[in-house]
């Protein structure tokens, strides 16, 4: 049983604790249950159970409501510590509808929002090009405006959900500026003429990836996003939000690794004695305990932060997600390690763990990128201070 004592820190209130144990108890009754040999139709399902228990209506918020980013945190740790891929299908019906959450029109809301938080649709994110990853100001794909309908060209890669998603937040240049400055954000449905998927994307752990192509596919101009050229602001205020949850999924990896190599150590016996009596196993032990706890703190300090009112948490997210997914791929690491042979068989939990840890440092901003964004905060701060 992973720790728990965390939830007693000051970051949550008793309605934060009360949905960490009721959502510990849904897990434990329902992912291990979980068929997971077809992996969209694993996630459809996924969403759908989530849907019907009340999870994902955390996901989004509606008008007067405001995103908790605490529960997201809580939800997503969690699950993660039971099904990655759970906590993925949790994760995308955020990310996809975080910017109708934050900025979207009542029409808007009104039309998604309660369908993808019961989980009746399914959402997706879609900001990386081919040309384009982490560098968003370089997007080239176009939504050009004709009469009452923006005509949509270009592709996206690396799409979550791609493929299997019923609405699709879509970053485009619609040209009010150079770079940053001529990006828009647009709600698009996926059952656009002129919409097609053309390749899926195979990675070490199994999720639905795509790249799409846009050709000539018109949306009325009320599927825009708030203001035209508002887009890069669109997207990095979601990001800033969910890249603190992201921290929190890599947290409920490297947790649910610390537990199974606490049960390998005590249980497992060299010469007579358990590996636990081991100086060397206690250094590792305690090497992935300090990773696990000193995440912790990164990642409610973050959420907490934000939903105690600041505006931005740049620097706090970005601190939260480079430290989190970087320890949690050293804990899970050691986990393997301390597995030996049974550590990279097929079927293994930290064999799984290995795999599903390594995109976190990869997806919603890099671990180098992460530290551009921390050095620049920081020096930004300095200098308004000197």
């Amino acid at each position: 049983m992973a720790d728990r004592t965390f939830l007693s820190w000051p970051f949550f209130e008793d309605r934060h604790r009360a949905l960490a144990a009721e959502l510990e108890r849904w897990a434990r009754d329902t992912l291990k249950k979980i068929d997971h040999s077809d992996t969209d139709a694993t996630c459809r399902n996924l969403v759908a159970q989530l849907g019907e228990a009340g999870w994902t209506r955390h996901s989004g918020a509606m008008q007067g409501e405001h995103l908790d980013v605490r529960t997201l945190c809580l939800i997503r740790e969690t699950l993660a510590r039971h099904d990655g891929l759970a906590d993925f299908a949790f994760a995308m019906q955020g990310l996809g509808t975080g910017a109708i959450s934050l900025f979207g029109s009542p029409a808007q809301q009104a039309e998604w929002l309660p369908l993808t938080r019961s989980g009746k649709a399914i959402a997706a994110f879609a900001l990386t090009e081919p040309q384009s990853g982490s560098d968003v100001a370089n997007s080239t794909m176009t939504a050009v405006l004709d009469g009452d309908s923006y005509v949509l060209n270009g592709e996206k890669t690396w799409i979550s959900n791609g493929g299997i998603a019923d609405v699709y937040t879509l970053f485009a240049r619609t040209g009010e500026g150079p770079g940053a400055k001529g990006l828009s954000a647009f709600v698009v449905p996926a059952d656009l003429s002129g919409f097609e998927v053309v390749e899926r994307l195979e990675t070490l752990a199994p999720h639905p990836l795509a790249t799409l192509r846009f050709t000539d596919c018109r949306i009325p101009r009320s599927a825009l996003l708030g203001e035209p050229g508002a887009g890069f602001k669109i997207a990095m205020s979601v990001l800033d939000v969910f890249r603190s949850t992201v921290a929190a999924a890599a947290l409920g990896f490297a947790r649910r690794a610390l537990d199974e190599a606490m049960v390998r150590v005590t249980q497992r016996h060299v010469q007579g004695a358990p590996l636990a009596d081991l100086q060397m196993v206690q250094g590792h032990v305690a090497d992935m305990a300090l990773d696990v706890d000193a995440s912790a703190l990164l990642v409610y300090r973050a959420a907490w932060a934000k939903d105690n009112g600041a505006a931005r948490i740049t620097r706090e997210a970005a601190m939260a997600k480079l430290f989190s997914t970087d320890q949690a791929q050293k804990v899970i690491d050691r986990a393997v390690q301390l597995h030996g042979g049974d550590g990279v068989r097929k079927g293994q939990k930290v064999e799984e763990l290995y795999r599903d840890i390594r995109a976190l440092r990869i997806y919603e901003g890099a671990s180098d990128v992460q530290r551009i964004v921390i050095a620049r905060q920081t020096i930004s701060a300095f200098q308004k201070e000197s």
